[in-house]
């Protein structure tokens, strides 16, 4: 089997298949306007609480905050 040269792979790369070509976009249809009243009534809106989450971001920060002074406290008595 005879190797492939560079040209032959690059001839072959820039050959547009089928699905390669370029094909015009059409806009899909808008769609009309709801009514909120068309809402099933047991629907609720997604409202997540991040209270939790806040309050576990705040911790770390506060323990990252103790360390790196710490170290750098430890770095000038530790020479």
């Amino acid at each position: 089997m005879a190797k492939k040269s560079k040209a032959s792979r690059r001839a072959a790369r820039n050959t547009a298949s089928p699905s390669a070509v370029a094909r015009p976009v059409t806009a899909p249809a808008p769609k009309p306007a709801t009514v909120s009243a068309s809402r099933r009534p047991f629907e609720r809106e997604f409202n997540p609480d991040y209270a939790p989450v806040i309050k576990d971001l705040k911790r770390i920060g506060t323990l990252a905050g103790t360390f790196f002074v710490l170290l750098i406290v430890l770095s000038f008595f530790l020479k």
